[in-house]
């Protein structure tokens, strides 16, 4: 019976629920939010437009979109505990001091106790305010300052700049931010996501499913690819060494970082995007050395286009946040605070039709046999 049973490892190619909220097409690299070409989103809404949409299915009016700005500034606030276990584990890595923040505001937050929709909608605007404030208070605290506090004059991208450096961004470095969060918003059933709805699937609360997300992108086969573009860049050093580094890489058969895609075939659609901002920001802050690297390393790279190796998002955005002085690993908690609505979307969908997600495993061990006493074994 069990010969005839394919097994597609990692679910590969196997579809476990229907979505309305993201489409990718990974031959024709084109990706949409909710109908919407990411093209138009990046360039023509922001960040919280973008949450508004995944979240509620339609862009917002003018009214709407103020009252939901207005609702994630209300929600710029973390218990004093959560300072306190900030400090405690100061010393630990971002993602895991970001975890285990977000898991004691599941204990200290009653409202992050209710299941249901108005809840996990309530639950996820006060955590896509919270994430960038836990990031930016570990920042400051590990370094020995004190956080800084949230400004309400600021958009989310901006005052998550402020909150990190201490200082107001420039009109065009948020706007950067803002596209690299809109871009990173939601992306389908990826580990972190399918991770949330697998929590989300025995009836737990949000922050749970948030959570599991969280874990899941700390790994990194899944969040950790802007740091090794970045660690790659270091490497190369100069522009005119990266045909020799890419020649070398693929003479051993290793991967280039930044290169191809588990869903795309074509250039991730949203690489575009960050390409410019890197070369715009680098340009600002008297670094164009950057971008002129990561270009020659494209250059490099056309050869092997035709077997679908094709820059990705992350390709571009670890420059980004190298301009901005943001250390390495911080890189996947900023992943982190784009994703969150991508995350509580998933987590409404799962529990909208909610069924436990428990797939098969093929048993390939011992045949049945005899259970041998201790004394008998030799």
């Amino acid at each position: 019976m069990t010969e005839n049973v394919k097994i597609n490892r990692g679910l590969k190619g196997v579809y476990f629920e229907r979505s309305a909220v993201s489409d990718i097409d990974g031959a024709a690299g084109e990706l949409t939010y909710r109908g919407y070409s990411i093209h138009d989103l990046a360039t023509k809404s922001s960040f919280e437009e973008v949450c508004f949409l995944l979240i509620h299915g339609e862009l917002p009016s003018a009214d709407e979109l103020a009252a939901f700005d207005a609702e994630l500034k209300a929600a710029r606030t973390l218990p004093t505990e959560v300072f306190d276990i900030i400090a405690a584990c100061k010393d630990g890595h971002p993602m895991d001091v970001l975890r285990t923040a977000v898991s004691a505001l599941a204990a200290l937050e009653p409202a992050s106790q209710t299941v249901g929709e108005d809840a996990f909608i309530a639950n996820g605007l006060r955590l896509t305010s919270q994430v960038p404030m836990i990031i930016a208070a570990h920042e400051a605290i590990r370094n020995g300052r004190d956080p800084v506090a949230p400004d309400a004059t600021l958009g989310h991208a901006a005052n998550w700049l402020w909150m990190l450096k201490g200082e107001k961004p420039s009109d065009e470095a948020a706007r950067l931010a803002d596209v690299d969060f809109i871009l990173h918003a939601e992306h389908g059933s990826n580990a972190s996501s399918f991770a949330a709805r697998v929590t989300i699937g025995t009836e737990a609360n949000l922050h749970g499913g948030i959570v599991t997300a969280l874990s899941t992108l700390a790994g990194p086969a899944h969040g950790g690819a802007a740091e090794d573009v970045m660690k790659m860049v270091h490497e190369i050093g100069k522009p005119e060494n990266a045909a020799a580094y890419v020649k070398a890489k693929r003479g051993a058969r290793e991967a280039v970082t930044g290169f191809g895609h588990r869903v795309y075939r074509k250039e991730d659609p949203r690489a575009r995007h960050m390409r410019e901002g890197v070369r715009q920001l680098g340009e600002e802050m008297g670094a164009p050395e950057w971008y002129e690297i990561l270009q020659a390393v494209v250059e490099a790279m056309k050869p092997y286009a035709r077997h679908g190796l094709n820059v990705n998002v992350d390709f571009y955005s670890g420059v980004i946040y190298q301009l901005h002085g943001i250390p390495m690993d911080l890189y996947v908690p900023i992943f982190a605070i784009g994703r969150m609505p991508g995350w509580v979307i998933q987590c409404i969908e799962q529990q909208r039709g909610n069924i436990l997600i428990r797939p098969l495993t093929l048993y390939n061990g011992p045949e049945a046999r005899d259970y041998v006493p201790i004394e008998a074994r030799g």
